[in-house]
């Protein structure tokens, strides 16, 4: 049962990260006018907040199937 210990391995990996970094933010451009050989664009800023919760739960499933993986092999 490699797979499993390998999927128990990478959930740990993300619920820490999850906890560490709490959010990330990306930048989209939109465009606002498009008239012929005029182009407007704006750039919107977005900001996702993971909530420390799924941190703790992506962390507990990784456990989990880190243990699972475990007594299979």
């Amino acid at each position: 049962m490699r797979g499993l210990t390998l999927l128990g391995a990478v959930l740990v990996v993300l619920g820490i990260a999850a906890l560490l970094f709490g959010h990330f933010s990306y930048s989209e451009t939109k465009p606002v006018l498009d008239a012929g050989p005029i182009h407007v664009n704006a750039q919107e800023d977005h900001t996702v907040w993971i909530p420390t919760a799924g941190g703790i739960a992506l962390l507990a499933a990784g456990v989990i199937v880190l243990l699972a993986g475990r007594r299979k092999a």
